[in-house]
């Protein structure tokens, strides 16, 4: 199991439109440059993003702005935008265990709770993270970088 990059890249994104919102325009190219992907990319997740009523994207090379305070905007939140979870769960399972072997008759029995409570604590641990707590730390780093 691995959740794709696009998570990590949709956070980059709301990192860059937090630092730079007052300097720059944040085009597609723009947050590129700073994720170090193609535009496509970008474009992609920005879609995804403004699908969710995370963000807003101008026409053109308007950019992209946030559309509600980094602290309302959990992880939890990103991770529900971006990634394509089959039905809503993060484990996919085999479909068809042998029923005639004794552990492919019961591997369901045994597992489906335990994925379940191991997927519920992976997402309550991202509702209690934030944008906000984000970009706190890379300002953070920043300063400790400029020191």
């Amino acid at each position: 199991m691995q959740i794709s990059s696009r998570f990590t890249v949709a956070v980059h994104i709301f990192a860059c439109i937090a630092a730079f919102e007052k300097d720059y325009k944040l085009t597609s190219d723009f947050l590129a440059g700073s994720v170090n992907v193609n535009p496509v990319i970008i474009r992609r997740i920005l879609q995804q993003l403004k699908a969710a009523d995370l963000i807003t994207v101008s026409r053109g090379s308007g950019g992209a702005s946030i559309v509600k305070p980094l602290s309302e905007i959990t992880l939890f939140d990103v991770y529900n935008a971006v990634e394509c979870v089959d039905n809503g769960n993060l484990f996919h399972f085999h479909e068809n265990p042998n029923p005639e072997c004794p552990v492919g008759r019961n591997i369901h029995n045994s597992l489906d709770d335990k994925l379940y409570r191991i997927q519920q604590a992976m997402e309550d641990e991202m509702c209690k993270i934030t944008i906000f707590d984000i970009v706190k730390d890379i300002q953070s780093y920043i300063e400790q970088e400029n020191k």
